[in-house]
Order: structure tokens, then C-alpha cells, then sequence
């Protein structure tokens, strides 16, 4: 018989690098706090940078940007741009390329939820799309 569900608090003062090559925040995943259905942690990338080209194979992605704005490339080529900015709700549908990156010279964090509730298992990297965005 497994324990009866409980609520968790965390507060995201550690960080991990991601197979996508930025710093991601601990967050709640099913490595943190056993969810099942849901991962949501917070992402802060400085002046500069630039995640490499994947995808989340089977999960929806939703981020709000909380502060700055970050250029994202998407698309099979990543052949559509869109840039995202404080305020902003962004979507994501599972399997879709993308490439963020911070053009600015500001910070930009937002907050990122996906329907996968381990952090990392489902990001696919794509170095053969790495080269499309300059």
C-alpha cells in the first residue's frame, strides 16, 4: 500500500544543469516531490544565453515569463521566431523543435511547466537543427 499523498513545499534554492545546456532551479518533479503528472521549476537565463535545439517528445510545455524577454526559434527547422517577453504565456506542444536564447543584455526568468514529472527524461537534443540559428 503506498503513503497517503501529501502537500510539499519547495523552495528553489538549488540548480541543476539540463541536457538543454542552461540552469534550471529546483523544482517540483517527480524527483522532488513524487508527482505523477507535472514538473514546474523556474529559469533564469542570463545575458547571452542559449539553449540547444530539442524538443519534449510526448509533453506539453508552458512557461510565463516573469522578467527580460527571450528570442525562441521553433518549428521542424526551427524556421518560425517569436520573442517572448515579461508578462507573456507561452505554449509548447509536445514534439515541436524549439531553441531559446537570451539576446538582451538583462536576465530573463520565467516559470516552466510540463506535463512530464521528471525534470529531464523526455528532452531530446537535435545538434543537427544546433546550426540553423545563428
Amino acid at each position: 500500500m503506498s503513503p497517503k499523498p501529501t502537500c510539499h513545499l519547495i523552495r528553489p534554492e538549488s540548480s541543476y544543469e539540463g541536457k538543454q545546456g542552461l540552469s534550471y532551479f529546483t523544482g517540483i518533479a517527480a524527483e522532488t516531490v513524487g508527482s505523477s503528472g507535472i514538473c514546474m521549476h523556474l529559469l533564469t537565463m542570463p545575458p547571452g544565453a542559449r539553449a540547444k535545439a530539442h524538443m519534449h517528445e510526448s509533453h506539453e510545455t508552458a512557461i510565463y515569463v516573469l522578467s527580460g524577454e527571450v528570442h525562441t526559434w521553433y518549428g521542424d527547422r526551427l524556421e518560425q521566431h517569436i520573442i517572448v517577453k515579461a508578462g507573456d504565456l507561452f505554449y509548447i506542444p509536445a514534439g515541436v523543435p524549439h531553441l531559446p536564447a537570451n539576446l538582451s543584455d538583462s536576465p530573463s526568468s520565467a516559470v516552466i511547466a510540463r506535463t512530464d514529472p521528471n525534470e529531464q527524461e523526455s528532452v531530446a537534443l537535435l545538434p543537427e537543427l544546433d546550426a540553423l540559428v545563428a
